[in-house]
């Protein structure tokens, strides 16, 4: 984050305020802050900004001696995600195996992973599976008929995990999903407490997705776009570590003065090398992952890739590169590649291992033996029969993804996503007074579901939130905003591309974590910056307590519809806010 330099600032390269282009002035109003405007002070400390600490005073107030208060805040980097992480997974494994059904898509991802998990590749089912499967507790006998999917193996490879572990029931096929749930919590409270200097601002976007009920939801349900959730902010948080050990690296290479303070040096920035910087590696792998679990990991592979080298920019320009783009051009470029894309591509194709190892005398996988049969020949023979029989397998359930347009009764535009137009309902019962959990006084029948929708005032206060990142991000240039309008982005804009095609809401699970950010950013600037008056601060966390109690209020007043709990019908209508939730 930067802020405005003196009107007199007459630093090599930087024209005087009243010098600037009309525009410039004139945005000035709105917060803008120019290029290369920075503020004076060790360079060190612009790369490597220090963690916030709590005031001293608070620790008075609170009576806290000195010595546990310096315990506590060594600990509390650690101690506090651990704690919010612990809160998430209480609930999300709470009375996890309920409702005893196969829920919505369940239907596939469910059984499929057993599949994988014993074949290799996906069959065929009976019709009456999904009974059988209750009725004997997942002992019956497996199908050897391939089944044609439409979506890579990863993600029902790690459902497939907890059904071994656990059998073939729904807390089996919902255990992975599940702890997958809780630990992005955690990543979330770090990667959080890491871009904003702050443990409690990081514990805050941690607790707000823990309290979101669409990712409450897709954690208690075996679904995959949970899965692909936890592997792109795994991702994510890869590439902030990178950014802050390449930074560090930097820092350390640039010359001090003699009063010990760091300045840019031009000739260091524009020729440093970052070396193999292993952590955007370990970003490269989650997002093979990614990829491997829904397609759409692709359009975040592209975002963070792009994201990652402007954050080089940024370092070498900070840092006093005279070229910045073209540093990162011949320094950057070329290991940001091979470390994310060849990687990602690998790990795809790995994921495939199963089926690629499958017989091809047609009783393996789909498709399996098609370079052999009715792809034999042509001008890409010389390729192995796999590779040609995946790629025709791919080009097919391409086909598919684009054509998609069947009607469905839970369909929604992704314009309404934000706002939660159209959630969808995974499960529903109208049990009898007495029965299934309806209390026998309710007069009437009950209702039991499980909605698959967002907690409404925490999405509806990510609307205002994600317009305070954008302007951030254009008039402030702070990365942290970038970083997580970026996350939105990926996740959300490129279904504008497909509004004919049959998409529902709970995709947007995706980028719940980047909105949780955005709140805990947008709370933070409520609170006040360092340096407010207390009369500020008082206000300003008054306000920001008001708005995040009344989301862990939405929460628990939803909570019967995230988990199937039976409520009489009155008490399910009065949490209908919308005649589209219906």
């Amino acid at each position: 984050m930067t802020s405005t330099a003196s009107s007199m600032d007459l630093r090599q390269g930087q024209a005087p305020h009243d010098q600037r282009p009309s525009w410039q002035r004139r945005l000035r109003r709105f917060g803008y802050v120019p290029a290369g405007e920075a503020p004076s002070g060790d360079v060190r400390d612009r790369l490597v900004p220090p963690y916030a600490e709590p005031s001293p005073r608070l620790w008075q107030v609170l009576g806290v001696p000195p010595v546990l208060a310096e315990r506590i805040t060594r600990w509390s980097g650690w101690g506090g995600p651990l704690l919010v992480t612990l809160m998430a997974g209480l609930m999300r494994f709470w009375n996890l195996g309920s409702p005893r059904a196969v829920i919505f898509d369940e239907t596939y991802y469910a059984k499929d992973a057993w599949a994988l998990v014993h074949r290799g590749y996906e069959v065929n089912w009976d019709k009456n599976a999904n009974d059988l499967v209750l009725q004997t507790h997942g002992h019956l006998a497996i199908p050897t008929d391939a089944a044609y999917v439409v979506h890579p193996p990863v993600g029902k490879y790690v459902i497939g995990l907890g059904e071994l572990m656990f059998g073939f029931d729904p807390f089996g096929w919902r255990f992975m999903t599940a702890l997958l749930g809780t630990l992005s919590v955690l990543l979330l409270c770090r990667i959080g407490r890491r871009m904003f200097r702050s443990t409690f601002l990081g514990c805050l976007a941690g607790a707000l997705m823990a309290v979101d009920g669409l990712h409450f939801v897709m954690s208690r349900t075996s679904l995959l776009d949970g899965v692909l959730m936890f592997f792109v902010v795994a991702a994510f948080g890869c590439l902030i570590l990178d950014r802050d050990r390449s930074r560090e690296r930097l820092a350390a290479a640039l010359p001090a003065g003699p009063d010990g303070r760091v300045r840019p040096h031009a000739r260091v920035a524009d020729t440093f090398r970052f070396g193999l910087r292993p952590w955007r590696w370990a970003a490269g792998l989650m997002l093979g992952l990614a990829i491997g679990t829904k397609w759409n990991g692709l359009y975040i592979l592209a975002a963070f890739c792009v994201m990652a080298v402007l954050w080089d920019v940024g370092a070498r320009r900070t840092a006093g590169a005279r070229h910045p783009y073209a540093a990162a051009l011949k320094y950057d470029t070329g290991i940001a590649f091979l470390a994310t894309v060849p990687v990602a591509i690998v790990v795809y194709l790995a994921s495939w291992t199963g089926w690629i190892l499958s017989p091809t005398d047609g009783t393996g996988g789909y498709f399996r033996n098609w370079a052999a049969t009715d792809g034999k020949g042509g001008s890409w023979s010389f390729l192995p029969d796999w590779l040609r029989s995946l790629w025709h397998y791919e080009h097919e359930v391409y086909k598919f993804h684009v054509g998609l347009t069947s009607p469905h009764t839970y369909q929604s535009n992704p314009w309404s996503w934000i706002v939660l137009g159209r959630p969808v309902s995974y499960f529903y019962e109208s049990p009898n007074p007495g029965a299934d959990g309806c209390p026998a006084d309710a007069g009437q029948k009950c209702a039991r579901e499980v909605l698959a929708i967002g907690t409404p005032l925490l999405w509806w206060a990510a609307c205002f939130a994600i317009l305070y990142v954008l302007w951030r991000w254009a008039f402030r240039r702070d990365w942290r905003a970038g970083a997580i309008a970026c996350g939105i982005a990926a996740g959300y804009l490129p279904w504008f591309l497909y509004q004919e095609r049959t998409i529902f809401l709970f995709y947007a699970v995706v980028f719940v974590p980047f909105l949780c950010l955005a709140v805990a950013m947008l709370t933070g600037a409520i609170v006040g910056p360092p340096g407010s008056s207390d009369t500020r601060r008082v206000i300003g966390a008054s306000a920001a307590g008001v708005l995040v109690l009344l989301i862990a209020w939405n929460f628990i007043y939803f909570w019967p519809l995230y988990t199937g709990t039976a409520i009489p019908i009155d008490q399910w209508r009065s949490r209908m806010w919308l005649d589209t939730w219906v």
